[in-house]
């Protein structure tokens, strides 16, 4: 793997363009969690998502990191599968928290991921072990920087003036 520019202006139209999987993954993954917490989360549309991900694209230093775990999961595969199972959860779960952002964001996106990875079933038998990491990834870790949980809408009380 050769990284460039051009290669992180590649993955980023490619997660672009992954938004007709992505987005609903991540609004199924807010109603079940929304659930589980008796709170109403707000859908996340396609709109936004892809102005995330411009965002997420626009800071270089996390962008070429951001592309090269992606573009990784892309073509991991293990034969057997097995074998494989901790080497593409360690790569999902860094790229989940790295998209989140910084604690406690990069927390929940690490454990959304695990969640969304164990709900997440791709419907291509032929795509590679990784690639329903990636997607549980993408999933967890915008769902996590995107506005729609009432806890990051309003001020902490544990802030200190």
């Amino acid at each position: 793997m050769h990284v460039t520019p051009s290669f992180v202006a590649s993955e980023r139209e490619w997660t672009r363009n992954r938004a007709d999987v992505i987005v609903p993954l991540i609004n199924r993954v807010r109603d079940d969690l929304g659930a589980v917490f008796e709170t109403e989360v707000d859908h996340v549309t396609r709109a936004a998502y892809r102005t995330e991900v411009d965002l997420v694209f626009a800071d270089g230093d996390r962008a070429v990191n951001v592309a090269t775990l992606i573009a990784l999961l892309r073509d991991l595969d293990v034969e057997g599968d097995y074998p494989g199972f901790v080497v593409d959860e360690l790569l999902g779960r860094e790229l989940a928290g790295m998209i989140a952002g910084t604690q406690p964001f990069r927390l929940l996106g690490e454990a959304t991921f695990h969640y969304a990875d164990v709900t997440h079933h791709p419907d291509d038998p032929d795509d590679h072990a990784g690639v329903d990491d990636l997607d549980a990834a993408l999933a967890a870790g915008f769902q996590t920087r995107l506005p729609g949980w009432n806890w990051t809408e309003s001020r902490s009380p544990f802030s200190v003036e």
